[in-house]
């Protein structure tokens, strides 16, 4: 294990904004995550956790404790389940799958960061969430130092919610993914984009689908760009809001235009639409930290901006909403 002082942690995410971390190593194994939760242990300092830093906002004043990156590598097929591990490219998975022919996970082509964080969030995009698919999640229990596996039930899958990211957050460390895909399965175009793009064509297949969903993500500037100040964002900075079915009617107030759709427990809004018509357009900044010329939902690194400027962009956008529906937006992207 090498332990690395004072490094930026900028650099490894997508917002390129961010502070230093006092204590920094980089784990290619098990073996060495769990040597570095015990020297952080023994030192009685706190750890964070770095992926693919594609859903991470770190503060100026970076991380006072180890930073432990994942570097995990290895992809593993038995039969149709496709094992990954915690720090191989999403992407790079995706694609893999579509060139097997495993249907699963297409329409989750072009989202960065790595398989580790997959299972957190409950990665999903254009009908197709990753518990649908994921069977197992090896993961290194933070409290005990031992690896456990978790079965897809007891992951507490729900909207971009697991137990890694609610009630276990910041307990286990996930190392590997298992995804159990459907060999020559149909692609899903349960998506209005998709439908209308594949609209005069027979089935498409996997790849063509895999494609088209980057190229439709990279116009909604959600796909990293090198240069693309509007790639350099954390994605969709809020979650959809699920809101009772009265607070729907009220919104929409007899209008078929506000985009919605079923949820558990209610109706699901588009944060999007609920930030433009609380008069915030795309392209939209404030000092250094601005909207995305191309979705209003992602908030973007003009340029040198400061993670401060960033937060100062979230809280206006929120108070804004909030005054206007009544409804607080829930950040996506952690903040260490």
């Amino acid at each position: 294990m090498r332990i690395q002082q004072n490094i930026p942690l900028a650099p490894y995410t997508t917002l390129k904004v961010g502070g230093a971390a006092r204590l920094f190593v980089e784990a290619g194994g098990e073996t060495e995550i769990l040597d570095a939760l015990r020297f952080a242990r023994e030192e009685r300092i706190p750890v964070f956790v770095l992926g693919g830093g594609s859903n991470l906002l770190v503060h100026d004043s970076g991380f006072d404790g180890l930073v432990i990156r994942i570097a995990l590598k290895g992809i593993a097929q038995q039969g149709h389940t496709l094992t990954a591990a915690a720090g191989e490219e999403w992407d790079a998975l995706v694609q893999l799958s579509a060139e097997r022919n495993l249907q699963g996970i297409e329409c989750l082509a072009g989202i960065p960061g790595t398989v580790g964080g997959t299972p957190v969030q409950n990665v999903g995009a254009y009908g197709q969430e990753v518990a649908q698919t994921i069977t197992q999640v090896r993961t290194i229990d933070r409290a005990t130092l031992t690896p456990l596996t978790f079965t897809n039930a007891e992951c507490g899958f729900a909207y971009r919610r697991s137990r890694f990211n609610h009630e276990d957050i910041d307990r286990y460390i996930v190392t590997a993914v298992s995804f159990r895909l459907l060999p020559g399965g149909a692609p899903s175009l349960a998506y209005a984009d998709l439908q209308r793009a594949f609209l005069r064509s027979e089935t498409p297949s996997l790849m063509e689908v895999a494609t088209k969903v980057r190229k439709i993500r990279a116009t909604k500037g959600m796909v990293l760009i090198p240069g693309d100040a509007d790639t350099q964002s954390a994605g969709s900075f809020f979650k959809n809001p699920v809101v009772p079915p009265a607070v729907y009617e009220a919104i929409a107030d007899g209008r078929a235009s506000v985009p919605h759709w079923p949820a558990p427990g209610g109706v699901k809004l588009s944060a999007a639409w609920l930030l433009e018509a609380s008069g915030f357009h795309k392209g939209f900044t404030l000092g250094q930290a601005g909207l995305s010329t191309k979705h209003a939902l992602a908030l973007t690194n003009r340029g040198g901006a400061t993670a401060a400027e960033i937060l100062a962009l979230r809280d206006h956008l929120q108070a804004a909403v909030e005054a206007r529906f009544g409804i607080r937006l829930e950040q996506e992207p952690v903040e260490p």
